[in-house]
């Protein structure tokens, strides 16, 4: 947490006034990071002089065909020796997953070893026993952070372990139209809609692994299931009506930044593995796609009533930016 300081002296006394604190909260945000392959980003990321890290999935790369979770257990193993020291002792850690952690590529609901696969999960981001995770099924949470007054929640959605089959076939996916398909399974939209509705926060920040926002690409996305996006759409825009609302997306290996009529949404991805370098474009992307090693940055600053979303280099160049009002708060 940074801290800046303003320390009025009365002349002669050298008396000093109580100081006034302004806060700043910084995270960075990333996703796709296989252990097999070279890290050289972190340096970069701890120059901005981060608070916190987001993981918003595609953690490690131990999912295999078949399922079985052998090499799940290797790559978290490696993944752990991979993290630099700073990031392990200095920093909080937010995390969701997506599929290469999950355990199956593009896997949902149907996964069969996705109980094993969360245990995986939980232990190796130490979730505390307490932890309403360790209860139920599914790794969705929110929690809630007071940064200089303004109170900041967090939901981090699950965006495998209920979802229904994609139609079509891999990277070139269909609408799925059944009313009964879903993202996010009942219990898990039940909690999402009584965790927003009941918010007493300035500021929501939704993490999904997969984008909300973005329509043309044929990958995952919300958009595979146009109810389900619809729904949160909906939900999302009547809670900008009191709240400022971002979204944080990773797993599409090239970064972006998407505006509606109700809010932000950056996509940060990836961390060490670059995707084709295709044009990309969307109707509400800002800019262009970004294609390269990169990872975001969330800078709260409640003292200036503004949020700044940004997109960097693997050497720490800013590509893109975006300055949010708080005008809830």
């Amino acid at each position: 947490m940074k801290r800046y300081i303003c320390i009025p002296i009365l002349s002669l006394t050298f008396f000093l006034i109580a100081p006034t604190n302004l806060y700043a909260y910084k995270f960075g945000l990333g996703s796709c990071l296989d252990q097999r392959s070279a890290q050289a980003i972190w340096p970069s990321i701890k120059n901005k002089n981060i608070d916190g890290f987001i993981f918003l999935g595609d953690n490690v790369y131990g999912d295999h065909p078949n399922g079985k979770l052998v090499k799940m257990k290797k790559a978290y193993a490696q993944q752990r020796n991979n993290f630099p020291v700073w990031l392990t002792s200095d920093t909080e850690i937010l995390s969701i997953w997506d599929d290469h952690d999950y355990g199956l590529n593009d896997g949902g609901k149907n996964y069969i070893l996705k109980k094993e696969a969360e245990q995986m999960f939980l232990d190796f981001w130490h979730v505390p026993a307490n932890d309403p995770r360790r209860k139920r099924e599914g790794i969705y949470f929110n929690i809630n952070k007071n940064i200089d007054g303004a109170n900041i929640e967090f939901i981090g959605l699950d965006t495998r372990y209920f979802r229904s089959e994609l139609l079509g076939k891999k990277s070139n996916y269909k609408p799925n139209v059944d009313p009964n398909a879903t993202i996010l399974g009942k219990d898990q939209w039940k909690w999402l809609e009584s965790t927003i509705n009941n918010s007493t926060a300035d500021v929501i920040i939704i993490l999904s692994s997969i984008q909300i926002l973005a329509t043309n690409h044929q990958y995952e996305k919300w958009a595979n299931f146009p109810l389900e996006r619809t729904k949160l759409l909906n939900l999302l825009s009547i809670a900008s009506i009191e709240k400022t609302i971002i979204a944080i997306s990773g797993d599409r290996h090239r970064s972006g930044i998407y505006q509606n009529k109700h809010f932000t949404e950056i996509t940060a991805s990836s961390l060490n593995k670059v995707a084709s370098n295709n044009k990309e474009n969307d109707p509400l992307l800002i800019g262009k796609m970004f294609p390269e090693k990169n990872f975001g940055i969330l800078n709260i600053e409640p003292a200036k009533k503004k949020i700044t979303i940004s997109i960097h280099n693997e050497n720490g160049r800013e590509l893109n930016s975006q300055k949010i009002k708080m005008v809830h708060f």
